[in-house]
């Protein structure tokens, strides 16, 4: 069974995901911001790759209009854990 999800992600004025139940990357694809992940703020740009595991409180904010983005999620429900 494959674990890989792609997706293109373009919030409109705000953005209001909850925790996902899957570990996921975010590929910056155009336009720049904030990004809020487990309480730590960060700025991000064009090819940045950001990391949230799963069930983690993340989203991004202060972003330009023409911000998107591709998401990837993957591995079990859950997260992969550490052995």
């Amino acid at each position: 069974m494959a674990t890989l999800s792609v997706e293109f992600y373009k919030p409109e004025i705000a953005d209001n995901q909850t925790p996902h139940d899957r570990d996921e990357v975010y590929i910056i694809a155009t336009g720049t911001g904030k990004f809020y992940n487990d309480g730590i703020i960060t700025d991000f740009q064009p090819g940045d790759f950001l990391f949230v595991p799963a069930g983690i409180e993340h989203r991004f904010i202060d972003f330009t209009d023409d911000f998107s983005t591709w998401v990837l999620f993957y591995g079990p429900v859950g997260g992969e854990k550490e052995k």
